[in-house]
């Protein structure tokens, strides 16, 4: 019988303090990997089994024992109140039958639940790929990588170089991914993967041996909250995963540092091959090239064009050397040389590696164009150097100066290019380099001022921020007040009030007082590097207009090298056949070589990078001219749907208003002091989360204002009666604070004065609670969502836009029909649930309509969804909502305005980029086939097409830079907004 009561005890207690899934191993730790065998050198699995049967503690225990034997686990978790058991293993040495089995043989029925088991797992990482020059290279690696098994998604912008791959890890590697990249003849550099969250690079100085690695990273794993080391001998690299919340990059270095009697030295791991220095260095890559062709180029100019007509030199030049090879041919012949094949190798390299893969770009129009010219001009000095009659004509300076020119074009595209993302490198360099970390005794005292380098913060730190200097990291105030400069981020121009308790974000300005903040968000989980992931994934996502543009880049280039070819067979014949006169064939020329000039000049003007540059460039400026206005515009497709919004639905909490009620009157029905009404009212409101509830208590501090916490009376028998209101006993009474509908339920009368009162707040757009004392009412307390201001003018502004506005809120009609009213909105929708407001949405799109759903993103997920564009509104520094399109930093309504209007201009400087691409290529094509040489005389040289083909890619990147010069409608300079006090 003790035994049994000692059993049920166990079990109680088990229940009374289980926590799910408890990190802490009931028993001492089995081996968790086969002896020998190292662990990075495998990848670990989760399982998640039903197991029935399990009654106490003691039957859990049996079962985690039992799996921790097996060799092969990393960890087992039992939770027997759900009677489930985790196991986390190495497939290579066990599987999921073998443990199921080990479960049995205890003597309980073990399945494996595969949902849970095969959750989708993945991860995505970004990859720079070099060598990409047209969309039909980005289209050739994103066709690649979409037939990868495990690739789930995969986009590459040619604009930025990048591809961002989201994949299972568990079937294949970010290293594979790479290889795959490479495999189709672009060079793959990783940016970042999915592991990155939480992730340090320390530079350890003293790591000469095998031992002295080993010991570094077995202190480093033993230490709580680390997920993984990884050390590099060569560079002296060390990376360290682990959990914010437990440990940090300070704890490593004092580990490592106190490791080895002080021999180590672990330091910030200098950073490098960041996208910037990238874009610096293949600046400086083509300017060396364009440089150095020059140095060849203009010497062969100068002796085909200039020198020729120059009595003496010409004269110099046109020596032969052997029968009729001249001087000048030899040197014209030597100079072009190296242009061709050694500048110019990167067009061979190009063309070779997309021919490989069944694909044809620009480097293949260059690369067959330039030869062409250059093999047929090394055909004519050879004749001529072989016969004593042949008077040569050549063209080494068609094709040197092609190069020249292409090399120049390109040189001046990925100089627009890097400024294409000069609104993500302002972003990343608002941190600040360093930060002054205080120490404080057990009193509070600060006892030491220290400065550390800003991305050795760890959570709950204490930094101080000086008057002027940038806050180095999210937190919130514990000491000071100040005003904080937040447009950077949230493109606020007014400076924002800080005092004790107000959060701050990392990488504004502190304005005038000194502020000690407690770090809350560190590293890569700030609001700062969210902002940034979000930005750039926006520019990585294509719009659907760009499809079209990716189609027609698959034919594009070998529809120019027909149409090239088909032009010089049409003028050679034609001259071959007398179908024209020979009045119009240069004297320097013949027929065939008239022919070679237009077949060429027509491969080398055609650009499909102008088509490729087109979209993308104009969406990377227009996000980042959005994230500099706290507009966060979630890529292409966000664009394309926002510019046709023809209505928008509004929610009314913290959308239309200001979403913090305030207390704005109260009327008692019996004589009581109104400090002891509210101290009775906010005691029983204290347990409640409702926003009302909150509004109250805030409001019953005023009366306690001498006291910095106030501490209200005890509280029995509290009880949340949801939607209706609270009861709860205080001093003895009884309590109960409410709606109407809960008053007649509780059997409390509501007089007539009550009832004038509550149609009153309801005209007012206010909210009338109810407050009966021992069963007798005694108050009502009007409560208010104040309208924003100037949230009038922007429905009047969106009607001007012809854009509808339409409100959907889940308050009752009387309050909807108030704020609607004042706001200037017909169409409502009061007492709605959330998936009420997604139908409304649903239902408006039925009616032809594109439809922009504007809340605040916490209940309105499913409108956000249903929407075409969805607007998270007042987000702050919480940006990660997934189901917006675009996120609006600030709370102000003009945001909607300036996201529809950006959103327009972005994709009418798209239009007009297509138009000049297109306009381009048609017009091109025919003056370099030859079309006006007949009637005017005119022809296109080969140089010129190129220079021309080179110029239309960068004036395309020029195009979309002009949106970085945005200005929001003048409309709203003229709107006056002004904040709102809301007292607290």
């Amino acid at each position: 019988m003790a035994t049994t009561k000692f059993l049920s005890f166990a079990c109680l207690k088990n229940e009374t303090n289980y926590e799910y899934y408890s990190s802490k191993p009931h028993y001492p730790s089995m081996p968790k990997y086969p002896k020998g065998i190292s662990v990075l050198t495998n990848k670990d699995k989760k399982a998640v089994f039903s197991v029935n049967g399990m009654s106490c503690s003691a039957c859990a225990g049996s079962v985690e024992k039992a799996i921790k034997r097996l060799s092969g686990i990393k960890e087992a978790v039992v939770d027997v109140l759900n009677n489930k058991a985790q196991v986390v293993f190495y497939p290579s040495f066990v599987n999921e039958e073998t443990i199921r089995e080990t479960i049995e043989d205890v003597g309980f029925q073990a399945t494996l639940i595969t949902e849970e088991t095969n959750e989708k797992t993945s991860q995505v990482c970004r990859i720079r790929v070099k060598g990409m020059t047209c969309t039909s290279c980005s289209t050739t690696v994103e066709s690649a990588l979409q037939l990868i098994p495990g690739v789930q998604k995969a986009q590459v912008a040619l604009a930025t170089e990048e591809a961002e791959i989201q994949y299972d890890p568990q079937i294949i590697t970010y290293n594979q991914l790479l290889e795959s990249i490479e495999d189709t003849g672009f060079e793959a550099i990783l940016i970042s993967t999915g592991e990155d969250r939480s992730k340090i690079l320390l530079k350890v100085d003293g790591l000469h041996t095998e031992s002295s690695t080993s010991i570094i990273e077995s202190s480093l794993r033993a230490l709580p909250g680390v997920e993984d080391v990884d050390i590099d001998p060569e560079l002296k690299k060390l990376s360290v995963s682990y959990k914010s919340d437990i440990i940090g990059p300070r704890d490593f270095i004092k580990v490592i540092e106190s490791t080895g009697s002080g021999r180590f030295k672990a330091t910030i791991f200098p950073e490098g091959g960041g996208k910037r220095s990238h874009r610096q260095e293949e600046i400086k890559q083509y300017r060396r090239s364009f440089l150095w062709s020059l140095v060849f180029t203009i010497p062969v100019f100068l002796t085909s064009m200039v020198f020729m007509y120059i009595p003496g030199v010409k004269d110099g030049l046109d020596v032969t050397v052997v029968n009729m090879l001249s001087v000048g041919e030899i040197l014209r012949w030597v100079l072009s040389t190296p242009v061709q094949f050694i500048i110019g190798r990167r067009f061979y390299s190009g063309s070779y590696k997309a021919l490989c893969h069944g694909s044809a770009n620009m480097d293949v129009l260059i690369a067959l164009g330039t030869n062409a010219a250059y093999f047929y001009s090394v055909y004519s000095v050879l004749r001529a150097a072989t016969s004593p009659s042949f008077k040569s004509t050549d063209f080494f300076e068609t094709s040197s100066m092609l190069i020249s020119f292409i090399l120049l074009g390109k040189y001046l595209e990925v100089l627009a290019k890097g400024k294409t993302s000069e609104a993500i490198a302002k972003l990343m360099n608002l941190t600040p380099e360093t930060a002054s970390l205080l120490q404080f005794d057990d009193e509070g005292n600060v006892v030491k001022e220290e400065e550390i380098d800003s991305r050795l913060i760890q959570k709950n730190d204490v930094i101080k921020i000086l008057p002027g200097a940038k806050v180095a990291c999210d937190g919130f105030v514990i000491w000071g007040q100040s005003h904080v400069n937040e447009s950077m981020i949230t493109g606020e121009s007014r400076p924002v009030a800080k005092r004790k308790g107000d959060m701050v974000i990392g990488g504004t300005v502190n304005e005038n007082g000194v502020l000690h903040i407690k770090a809350t968000k560190v590293g890569s989980e700030s609001a700062l590097s969210q902002i940034v992931r979000l930005v750039e994934s926006a520019q990585m996502a294509k719009a659907p207009v760009q499809k079209f543009a990716d189609r027609i880049s698959k034919y594009f280039v070998p529809l120019v090298i027909i149409l090239s070819f088909s032009t010089w067979l049409a003028w050679f014949l034609a001259g071959k056949y007398d179908g024209y006169p020979k009045s119009w064939i240069p004297s320097s020329m013949d027929s065939f070589q008239l022919a070679l000039q237009f077949g060429i000049s027509v491969m080398v003007i055609a650009c499909p990078c102008a088509l490729g540059l087109a979209t993308p460039t104009a969406v990377m400026v227009g996000t980042g001219v959005g994230a500099s206005r706290g507009v966060l515009i979630k890529g292409g497709q966000a664009l394309e749907s926002a510019q046709k919004v023809s209505c928008i639905v509004f929610d009314k909490t913290g959308t239309l208003t200001m979403g913090k009620p305030v207390v704005v009157n109260t009327k008692l029905f019996r004589s009581m002091v109104l400090r002891e009404f509210y101290e009775l009212v906010a005691a029983a409101e204290l347990n409640s989360e409702h926003p009302l509830a909150k509004a109250i208590v805030e409001y019953a501090k005023k009366f306690r204002e001498d006291e910095e916490n106030p501490r209200w009376p005890e509280v029995q028998n509290f009880e949340s009666i949801t939607g209706h209101g609270v009861k709860a006993v205080v001093h003895n009474k009884k309590l109960i604070v409410g709606n109407k509908s809960l008053m007649i339920d509780q059997g409390i009368s509501v007089p007539l004065d009550a009832d004038e009162i509550l149609a009153e707040a309801e005209e007012l757009a206010q909210t009338g609670i109810l407050v009966s004392i021992d069963g007798v009412l005694s108050g009502v307390v009007a409560v208010s969502d104040p309208v924003k201001p100037g949230a009038r003018e922007v429905i009047s502004l969106l009607k001007s836009m012809k854009v509808e506005s339409k409100l959907v809120t889940g308050d009752n009609w009387g309050t909807a029909n108030a704020i609607a009213k004042e706001v200037g909105i017909s169409d409502i929708i009061a007492e709605a649930k959330p998936e009420n407001k997604a139908e409304k949405v649903k239902e408006l799109q039925s009616l032809g309509k594109v439809v922009a759903m504007v809340g605040d993103g916490i209940n309105d997920s499913p409108a956000l969804v249903a929407a075409d564009v969805g607007m998270a509104i007042g987000a702050g520094t919480d940006i990660a909502i997934e189901a917006a399109d675009i996120v609006l930093m600030k709370s102000n309504l003009e945001d909607v305005i300036t996201a529809i209007d950006l959103s327009r201009k972005t994709f009418g400087r798209i239009r007009l980029n297509y138009f000049w691409a297109f306009g381009y290529n048609l017009l091109g094509i025919p003056i370099a086939a030859g079309a006006l040489f007949p009637s005017t005389g005119f022809r296109l040289p080969p140089w010129v097409a190129g220079a021309a083909m080179a110029a239309s890619s960068v004036s395309v990147v020029c195009s979309s830079l002009l949106l970085k010069n945005y200005k929001r409608p003048k409309k709203l300079d003229y709107l006056e907004i002004g904040a709102i006090t809301v007292e607290s």
